[in-house]
């Protein structure tokens, strides 16, 4: 759990147990409670549809979700409801209007309800007050990076999956994107290997770094444009 947590980028969370029970070794924040609920509605989109079933009947018992937005708000689908003494009551709250879907976190409320009211106005606060910004498409050639010892001199760079940044609304028109290439790039390179890194950044305050790939193949060159290049490489 814990190697899962640090792929997944949640630097201030420590499983002590896989129960959630109170433990000294065992904390998280509502920053990486976010981090895990993205990573299972992308990757497990198969269980994911469980989480906004209202009700099940198991052995003639009748079990209700505890997550009262699924009743509040046709937009939400999930997420995570819990409660214990020291952590309060806590949700984990997702919902999709339009192609945008946002994850709100809410820890230490004192009742249900209170969680539950809360966590709409996130909800509603993230839809109202943001933009989900597109910045490239899968595929869509960034830039063109110059390679060594290739068959080609030139690569063509992109994402991999379409980028999106959420930001205020009405900025979008300040955002900034920089790229900085893997120095020096040497063939045989292969489509979808990591050649760079986009830094984007909001009037000057930085919001993700994002790997960038090959998007096609380069092969090694010659023998003659190997030394040349090699003779250069040398040099520089």
């Amino acid at each position: 759990m814990n190697r899962e947590a640090r792929r997944l980028g949640m630097k201030n969370t420590n499983f002590a147990n896989s129960t959630g029970l109170p433990d000294p070794g065992h904390y998280s924040t509502a920053g990486d409670l976010a981090l895990l609920a993205a990573a299972l509605i992308s990757d497990y989109p198969e269980h994911y549809k469980l989480y906004s079933e209202r009700e099940y009947r198991y052995n003639d018992i009748t079990q209700q979700n505890r997550n009262r937005l699924l009743w509040l708000d046709p937009n939400v689908d999930g997420v995570k409801t819990g409660h214990t003494e020291s952590a309060g009551y806590c949700l984990i709250a997702s919902a999709k209007r339009g192609a945008r879907r946002l994850v709100s976190v809410v820890v230490g409320s004192p009742s249900e309800r209170l969680r539950a009211r809360e966590s709409q106005k996130l909800l509603n606060f993230g839809f109202q007050s943001y933009d989900g910004v597109r910045l490239f498409q899968k595929g869509q050639a960034i830039s063109k990076l110059k390679v060594w010892k290739g068959s080609e001199r030139e690569l063509k760079a992109g994402v991999a999956a379409d980028l999106y940044v959420t930001v205020p609304r009405g900025s979008a028109d300040r955002l900034q994107a920089k790229l900085f290439s893997r120095q020096p790039l040497v063939a045989p390179l292969a489509a979808g290997e990591r050649v760079a890194t986009l830094r984007v950044s909001l009037e000057g305050e930085p919001l993700g770094e994002y790997p960038v790939v090959a998007l096609e193949n380069v092969a090694m060159a010659g023998i003659f444009r190997r030394i040349w290049d090699g003779v250069t490489l040398w040099f520089n």
